[in-house]
């Protein structure tokens, strides 16, 4: 992934940063803890493609936020 590309896009939930794990192929909001694919080096970013992190079981990257919420 381009880190030109990285710079420019945003989550389309909270408008905050995107961190790139290139193992997954996705784009993680940490703050929303929401997993955007990236598919043939293009970014999905639709919230209805994204993964849950909450979800899915990933830990949380947030120690202060209650995994009950």
């Amino acid at each position: 992934m381009d880190s030109r590309l990285l710079d420019l896009l945003v989550c389309p939930i909270c408008k905050g940063p995107l961190d790139y794990d290139r193992g997954a192929q996705e784009l993680i909001c940490p703050r929303d803890h929401m997993a955007y694919p990236v598919r043939d080096g293009i970014p999905v970013m639709l919230v209805e493609q994204a993964r849950d992190l909450d979800i899915t079981g990933e830990p949380s990257s947030d120690p202060m936020r209650d995994p009950r919420a």
